[in-house]
Formats: C-alpha cells, sequence, structure tokens
C-alpha cells in the first residue's frame, strides 16, 4: 500500500477520533464525581449547531467553539438541577436530554441545512510535520486535535496528581464520607456535570466546525452513545480514553475506505456503515464479562442520587 493512502487513513482516524475523546473524557470527569450523564448525544448536538450558528455569523470558529462550550455547560446544568436539587432518576433525565437535544438542534439548524462553512486550514507544527509517514498525520491537525492531547494530559494530572481531583474520586467513592470531612458534594457534582457539559458542546463543534464544516440534521450520528461506551470501555481511564477513541475512529474511517476503494466485496453498505457502532456493541459485551475490572475502577456511587443532611 501506497505511504500515502497509509499517511491519508492514520490522519482521517485521528480527526474522527477527537470528538470522541473530548467527549468522552468530559463524561470520565461527570462520572467520576459518581454523575452518570446519559444525555451525551443531545450535548453534543447542541453544541453542533451552536458553534455553527455562531461561526456563520461571526465569521470566527473560535468564537463558535465557544459558544457551543457554554451552550453545553447551560444544558448540562439544567440536568444537574433536576438529578441533584431535584434528585430525579439520572438515567430518565440523561436519556429525555439525548432526546431533547437531537430535536432541539434539529429544530434550530433546520434554516442552516443549506449553508456551508469556509474549512479550517491545519495547523502545521514545523519539523515534526516533515516526519514519514506519521509526521502529516499527527502534526499537521486542527487545533482542536492538539486540544484533545492536552486536554486527555491534564485530566490525567488533574485525577491522580492534583488534590481537587482527590476530592472529586472521593465524592464519587463515597459522597456521605466526603460530605461528612466537610466538601460540598453537590457543588462538586455541579462542577463535573458543567465541565462534562461544555467538552460534549466542544466535540459537537468539531463536527460542524472542523469535519464537516456544515449542518445537517443528524451529524452527531451515534457519537455521544459511543462516548460514553468509551468511558466503559476505558474502565473509567484517561489514557485508555485516547487510545479506543482512535480505534474507534479507525473503524469509522476503515469502512468508509472499504466502499470507496471499489473492491469488488459483496457486502452490503448499510453493514458496512454500522460496524463502528458493531464494534462497540461486541467491546462492551467482552468488558461486562470482565465485572472485577469494571468493579474496581467505575465510582461506588455511579448514579445514586445524594441529599445532604438538613
Amino acid at each position: 500500500m501506497d505511504t500515502s493512502i497509509i499517511t491519508s487513513i492514520l490522519s482521517a482516524s485521528i480527526v474522527a477520533g477527537t470528538p470522541l475523546i473530548i467527549a468522552a473524557l468530559g463524561e470520565l470527569i461527570t462520572e467520576k464525581s459518581g454523575v452518570l450523564n446519559l444525555g451525551m448525544e443531545g450535548l453534543m448536538s447542541i453544541g453542533a449547531i451552536t458553534g455553527f450558528v455562531v461561526a456563520n455569523h461571526s465569521g470566527s470558529a473560535v468564537l463558535g467553539v465557544l459558544a457551543a462550550m457554554l451552550a453545553g455547560m447551560a444544558a448540562s446544568l439544567v440536568f444537574a438541577v433536576i438529578v441533584l436539587n431535584l434528585t430525579a432518576n439520572q438515567v430518565a433525565t440523561g436519556l429525555a436530554l439525548a432526546i431533547f437535544g437531537v430535536g432541539l438542534a434539529a429544530f434550530v439548524g433546520k434554516p442552516y441545512e443549506s449553508v456551508a462553512l469556509p474549512p479550517i486550514e491545519a495547523l502545521r507544527i514545523p519539523v515534526l510535520a516533515s516526519i514519514p509517514v506519521i509526521g502529516p498525520a499527527l502534526f499537521q491537525q486542527q487545533w482542536l486535535v492538539y486540544f484533545s492531547w492536552l486536554l486527555c494530559a491534564g485530566v490525567i494530572w488533574f485525577l491522580y496528581r492534583s488534590r481537587p481531583g482527590l476530592v472529586l474520586r472521593a465524592v464519587g467513592e463515597s459522597p456521605t464520607s466526603a460530605h461528612a470531612v466537610g466538601y460540598s458534594v453537590l457543588t462538586i457534582r455541579y462542577l463535573a456535570t458543567m465541565f462534562g457539559g461544555a467538552m460534549a458542546g466542544i466535540g459537537g463543534a468539531f463536527m460542524s466546525l472542523f469535519y464537516t464544516p456544515m449542518w445537517s440534521e443528524g451529524m452527531v450520528a451515534g457519537r455521544g452513545w459511543i462516548a460514553l461506551a468509551l468511558v466503559v470501555f476505558a474502565t473509567w481511564r484517561p489514557l485508555r480514553v485516547l487510545i479506543g477513541a482512535y480505534l474507534f475512529g479507525g473503524v469509522m474511517i476503515a469502512q468508509l475506505f472499504v466502499q470507496g476503494s471499489g473492491l469488488p466485496l459483496e457486502i452490503p453498505s448499510q453493514f458496512l456503515s454500522a460496524l463502528p457502532y458493531l464494534a462497540t456493541v461486541i467491546v462492551l459485551v467482552l468488558i461486562s464479562r470482565n465485572l472485577n475490572t469494571i468493579r474496581l475502577n467505575s465510582p461506588v456511587s455511579l448514579g445514586q442520587s445524594f441529599r445532604p443532611d438538613a
């Protein structure tokens, strides 16, 4: 195979995995606090349409990303009020948020379905981008790709090298004990949930501004659900999220490459399009068989409501 084709596939896989990394790391922080937010699909959809609309009217992708981040935070704040203060069921509320977000994005985005934005140039890192094969794939990318790497490093440092990260994990493991020693469990969970919403918004903005600079209904296409699955796949470890996202991104690109290669394969295109989601289900089934790994790394209070003493 030509090295240029390998570089193209590798580069496309990295781009395809980037929104998954950003959204999944946000959800990982949320879940580490003990809150289960299943509304990532809706949050990413809200971020995608908000970022597109703001970038379209302002001409600035940076403003679009910031607006998407704020929109994701606002939507996750509503979710947090419902599940933290009103102690509603987190699973049901998250599913409602996912459905609402997708529908709201489709409604708001109707006037923009025929609009396209100019493509954003990749940011080339001198010297490193000249490395054969992997150089252009790794070091000639959109700036949000580099942001996702910094985000992963920052989440690792925060969780395992900082005191606030230790407090966050303590809240996720035993909110009663954390409250007993003086920590505000609800405040910490609010902040973690809003951070997760902000990252989901940025992940959605990447889809509409960088991945395909246009708006179409349903363009998030299940990536919010894959991001949720990635957190479990990674057993709540940030570096594994990065690796898993690129694996899923590679599967997405591989099926597109096979469909566009013209190879005489008697495989329905619909089956190839479903491969990333089929791979997600298979991986989750395999991981779920090892209950010890799940119990070792998953937050003990995940999905459980907490009401501080009056």
